[in-house]
Parts: C-alpha cells; sequence; structure tokens
C-alpha cells in the first residue's frame, strides 16, 4: 500500500493458501485486492478442486481465482532460460525446460475444462515459441479473446513470433524494470545481435496489436510500479545505458500497460483500471505527475495517498 500498490496478481498460491486468502477476504482483512493464481498443486488434484476454488470478486471484489500458473523454463542470468539457439557465454547449453510441452499441453485440457485461465513463465525465445504452440493447439475452435490466456515474463522473443501473441490472443504480461536490473549483462548471455532482435520487444508486441502489461516481479525485484514504468518509457539500465531505446513506449502506453491492460489480464477491466464512475473507487496520488516531469525524475515520484474501495489505507507523512 505504502508503493501505491491496490490490486496485486499473485502468480502461485496453492489451494491452502488460498484457503487463508479466502478467510481473510470473508472477514474483511485483505486491505488490497488479490488475483490468485493456482500453482504447486498435482494435476489431478487441481481436476478435482478447481471447481471449488473459483471465485470471481469474491469478498467486495478482494479475491478472485480463475486462473492456473506454470513454468516452462527459468531464468536468464542462471542460463536457465530455454532458448533456440546455444548460450553466447556458455555455448554448450541452451538452457533449461522446467516442463515438457506435453506436460503443459494436459494442464491446458485441464484449463479449458474448467474455464481457467492459463499464466505460463516463459523467458526464452523458445520457451516462449513451445508455450504458443501448445496455446494455439489446446485453444483450436475456441473464441480467443474471451479465454485471455498470458504468458507471464515473454522477455525474449522471435520477430517471427510477435505476430502469434495477437493471433492467438495472449497477453504479454511483462515488466518493465528488467530493463533497468537485467539489461547490463543481457548481452553477455545472448550476444549484441540476438539482444536487439528479440530482448524485451514492448513496441513490436505493441504495435502488433498485443495486450501488453506491466508488473514488478515481486519478490525478484520491488514491488514499486514508478521504477518498472519508467524502464518500460526510458528503458535506461542500471548502468545509464539506453538498452534497445527503439523497444520504448509512450508514457500514455506505458499507462495503460500498469493500469487498464492488467485489468483487461484479469478480466476486470470493468471494475479496474481507469478513474471511471461505477468502476471501484482504487486511486494513487502521486508526489509528481509522472506524466509531464522531465523524464529522468520520474524515478523519484512517491506516493503520497493509496485509496482501495474509497478509503484510504495509506498517507504518507
Amino acid at each position: 500500500l505504502a508503493k501505491g500498490v491496490t490490486s496485486f496478481h499473485d502468480a502461485g498460491a496453492t489451494f491452502e493458501q488460498i484457503d487463508v486468502f479466502r478467510k481473510l477476504a470473508t472477514e474483511r482483512k485483505l486491505p488490497l485486492r488479490l488475483y490468485s493464481m493456482v500453482r504447486w498443486e498435482p494435476l489431478a488434484r487441481m481436476d478435482s478442486l478447481l471447481d471449488r476454488y473459483r471465485m470471481i470478486a469474491y469478498g467486495n471484489g478482494h479475491l478472485t481465482v480463475r486462473t492456473i500458473k506454470r513454468q516452462v523454463d527459468g531464468a536468464l542470468g542462471s542460463n536457465g532460460a530455454w532458448l533456440l539457439e546455444p548460450y553466447a557465454d556458455l555455448p554448450r547449453s541452451t538452457g533449461l525446460a522446467l516442463e515438457q510441452p506435453e506436460s503443459l499441453a494436459r494442464v491446458a485440457a485441464i484449463a479449458r475444462k474448467h474455464g481457467f485461465q492459463m499464466a505460463t513463465h516463459a523467458i526464452g525465445d523458445r520457451a516462449n515459441r513451445e508455450v504458443l504452440d501448445v496455446y494455439e493447439r489446446a485453444t483450436r475452435g475456441a473464441d480467443r479473446s474471451s479465454l485471455r490466456w498470458r504468458i507471464e515474463h515473454a522477455q525474449h522473443v522471435t520477430p517471427e513470433d510477435v505476430p502469434r501473441f495477437a493471433q492467438l490472443g495472449v497477453i504479454a504480461s511483462m515488466q518493465g524494470i528488467h530493463t533497468i536490473s537485467d539489461a547490463p549483462w543481457i548481452p553477455a548471455k545472448l550476444g549484441a545481435e540476438r539482444t536487439e532482435r528479440e530482448s524485451y520487444l514492448f513496441r513490436s508486441l505493441w504495435d502488433a496489436g498485443v495486450v501488453v502489461t506491466n508488473g514488478t516481479d515481486a519478490p525478484v525485484e520491488d514491488v514499486n510500479p514508478i521504477p518498472s514504468f519508467y524502464g518500460m518509457v526510458a528503458r535506461v539500465a542500471s548502468n545509464q545505458r539506453v538498452f534497445v531505446p527503439s523497444q520504448r513506449l509512450t508514457r500514455a502506453e506505458a499507462l495503460r500497460a500498469y493500469t487498464l491492460n492488467s485489468a483487461y489480464a484479469s478480466f476486470q477491466e470493468r471494475e479496474l483500471g481507469s478513474l471511471t464512475p461505477g468502476k471501484y473507487a482504487d486511486v494513487v496520488v502521486l508526489s509528481k505527475d509522472i506524466m509531464t516531469i522531465p523524464e529522468p525524475e520520474i524515478p523519484s515520484a512517491r506516493v503520497d495517498v493509496t485509496i482501495v474501495g474509497g478509503k484510504v489505507r495509506f498517507e504518507r507523512r
């Protein structure tokens, strides 16, 4: 709340953890809205319990459960992202497949059966392609725009796969903060040419008609949205170099990615994501206007007030 977060996409909860969230929501003790994803559960257990745990705007809109979270590869920094070609700094490796496509396809079938959204962690270019392939087969014949299946991170994507996101109605759930924290060492992992072509393609995906969202990847990164917003518009890395400037978004686009697009990614665009009559009165007041101040000043903005459901939940003294 002190960092202006009114809704949080919790990408990984067991049924037991969701029980705790439900109890807190029932007792009106959840101070912000949780969009929680089922994770760490065996397939058979998910198949038998998903219907019982499906919740839409439970507890006055404070808890929603309608998504399954999976992970097909690791992280680029540890050479765990699943790549089409070997690592520049580890030529014998193309990374790790933490879940095989055949297994992911079984999960996707369970999601379709129970009307759940899929949200799959994919960082490497091969990981993203494999997930798109699974999604394409699993959703054949469906109204894909109504499914709103997601790829979490979508960090390194080949130009050939960019239009497939739009064609399949797949949401690119991205994190602008990584263009600050990760960017200095990405060329060492992928090489300069592949980095330029594939890394954090905010602009390419946006222009292709893909719904791009922004988040923070907490607790890997700080939950503060301001640096992640700055990362999407400036892409100034921690070494002070601009990281692939052609992929920057405008401030208006980056704001939409963090608000309305994220609401859309959680089926909540009618309740969240804009200051509109009839929506929840979730409002954040900042110390500076991040839409107009000089770009380098954006990270210095602070949260003055956080309001959730019309109630002041945080006020900076």
